[in-house]
């Protein structure tokens, strides 16, 4: 097994209840990082906070509407009290590429912002509010999981607009040497379609099997991805293994994508 080096670490995961950012959290516990989930579902963030525990390591839950700003502060103030800080950020949660309407004339201006948001915005607030506890430890790592449409034009436009704003949000960190001489990398992992529980492509799965199964056979493997195979390749990226790797884009979509 190789050695990541992350033993001692903390992380908070947005999105960290169910799926991709889930198993981010089992496999960064499983190297002995000590983990903060954050989302809106109180009660299953606690049974997994104390599943992680088990592990051997610290975890706490954050309750907070990443729509908020207000209530993203409140959250980020809870964690530093608990712990000062962190040294890796999983900019997880995300989504609303199903939302609205296909015509874009049908569809108001607030999905827009909400995705935007849901997206970008807490993405930017808590990539600037970790940057300083990471700077005075001279180490970080600041992974945002975007998507294979923040890569190349595709989706639902509100989508994919904030899918683009992510990445470019770590490859302009990236460049900043003041965080780069810090020990500091920032990067975009950017999964294709992943099935996900109560999630679209598992809706899609339980409406329309025979729909589903002909775009899992369109696929170069025949199937889509687990968040288990994202959670392995953004672990590798957190880890010491990784320290020249800042500013990518890496996209993990079993081939899927046309982009090059």
């Amino acid at each position: 097994m190789p050695d990541y080096s992350l033993s001692g670490k903390r992380a908070l995961i947005t999105g960290g209840s169910h799926g991709i950012g889930l198993a981010i959290a089992h496999k960064l516990a499983d190297e002995g990082v000590s983990v903060a989930l954050l989302s809106r579902n109180n009660l299953v963030l606690k049974k997994q906070s104390e599943i992680l525990v088990r592990k051997g390591v610290d975890s706490i839950h954050l309750i907070c509407d990443v729509g908020s700003q207000e209530e993203v502060d409140n959250a980020w103030k809870e964690l530093t009290e608990a712990w000062g800080g962190v040294d890796i950020l999983i900019n997880n949660v995300g989504g609303g590429g199903r939302w609205g309407s296909e015509d874009v004339l049908d569809t108001s201006l607030q999905v827009w912002d909400e995705v935007f948001r849901k997206n970008f915005g807490v993405a930017a607030q808590l990539t600037k509010l970790a940057i300083p506890n990471m700077m005075e430890n001279n180490w970080g790592r600041v992974i945002t999981i975007t998507s294979i449409y923040g890569e190349k034009i595709g989706g639902r436009p509100w989508f994919n607009v904030a899918k683009v704003a992510q990445a470019t949000l770590m490859k302009n960190f990236a460049r900043n040497q003041k965080y780069a001489r810090s020990g500091i990398t920032f990067n975009a992992i950017a999964p294709g379609s992943i099935l996900i529980p109560d999630t679209g492509w598992a809706a899609l799965k339980d409406s329309d099997p025979l729909e589903f199964s002909k775009f899992s056979e369109s696929l170069p493997f025949g199937r889509l991805g687990r968040p288990e195979e994202i959670a392995n390749l953004t672990v590798f990226v957190c880890s010491s293994l990784a320290s020249y790797i800042n500013g990518a884009s890496i996209t993990i979509d079993g081939g899927e994508s046309s982009a090059l």
